[in-house]
């Protein structure tokens, strides 16, 4: 870990995690706590429930990793706000009362999408204490054969809407002072992968954001970081080929895929108020993939 000057007495919940199984995907890497000057926390950690009373918005949240995330959030205390598009929006009804949260059903690419959240989460909650931007979308092609309706889209969810939802929410004051925003880059964001190059393109992006925002943020008192999950078990690697899917289970040490349940872990261990020192990192969560370590 690099540790801030002053920021020797926030390191309980980062090392809560990483000395715990919730970590069993994450590669070895630094992480830095106090980098920027977001607020150190002070306080018993509490490891049972390290979000209580926080609220914590999760998009993309009806099925795969984003229900995961929603599961874990709830479980470690907080009260989830899961938001998916209209042709999900029975699952995330179904996921949202599991955890007794609250649903929002929002296209984040919609022009209006920043006000109508920042609108919700101001009547509903009084505010937010946690981003997760975890809506993405995959149209894979090689560079060659990549037409805008495939490029287009992919920017479109995985970074514009992330970067439009964040700097509305903090402009208008609605992330509280001591909150997290978390993005979901990807190891294709920092390695590449073939016939991705859109899907790369929008994960580097996040690795960008995280850059860009975290000093801003900080200044507000609200950390940045993001997760980059290798292959994690999920309905669409489900689709792959079997030969694609085998590879992608190998090409890490454990060799093996992760599970929805590894990244909303390390989600849980970013979104906690005892861990508002952690900012500027993005997370392989991947068993020490052998792309992009």
């Amino acid at each position: 870990m690099l540790v801030a000057a002053g920021a020797e007495q926030a390191l309980a919940s980062t090392l809560a995690f990483l000395l715990s199984p919730r970590s069993a995907y994450v590669s070895g890497q630094v992480v830095r706590v106090g980098a920027t000057g977001t607020p150190v926390p002070t306080g018993v950690h509490d490891a049972r429930r390290p979000l209580a009373g926080r609220v914590v918005l999760v998009t993309g949240a009806a099925r795969g990793i984003g229900a995961a995330m929603a599961r874990v959030l709830s479980r470690d205390g907080a009260t989830v706000v899961g938001l998916d598009v209209a042709a999900v929006a029975s699952p995330l009804q179904a996921v949202s009362a599991e955890v007794g949260g609250d649903a929002l059903v929002v296209d984040v690419t919609a022009p209006d999408a920043p006000h109508r959240i920042a609108r919700h989460l101001r009547d509903r909650h009084d505010g937010v204490d946690v981003v997760v931007h975890n809506a993405g979308v995959a149209r894979d092609r090689r560079l060659a054969n990549m037409r805008p309706d495939r490029w287009d889209p992919v920017l479109r969810v995985n970074l514009a809407a992330p970067l439009a939802i964040t700097q509305h929410l903090l402009a208008e004051g609605v992330v509280r002072r001591g909150g997290a925003v978390v993005g979901v880059a990807s190891i294709a964001g920092i390695a590449g992968n073939d016939g991705q190059t859109n899907y790369a393109t929008s994960k580097a992006g996040v690795v960008g954001l995280v850059d860009a925002l975290s000093p801003v943020a900080a200044a507000l008192g609200v950390s940045v970081n993001a997760v980059a999950p290798g292959f994690i078990e999920t309905e669409m690697t489900d689709a792959m080929p079997l030969l694609v899917r085998t590879a992608g289970r190998r090409l890490n040490s454990l060799a093996q895929g992760g599970q929805p349940v590894d990244v909303a872990e390390a989600v849980g261990w970013f979104a906690a108020a005892d861990s508002s020192a952690v900012t500027g990192n993005v997370l392989r969560v991947c068993g020490q993939s052998l792309l992009g370590a």
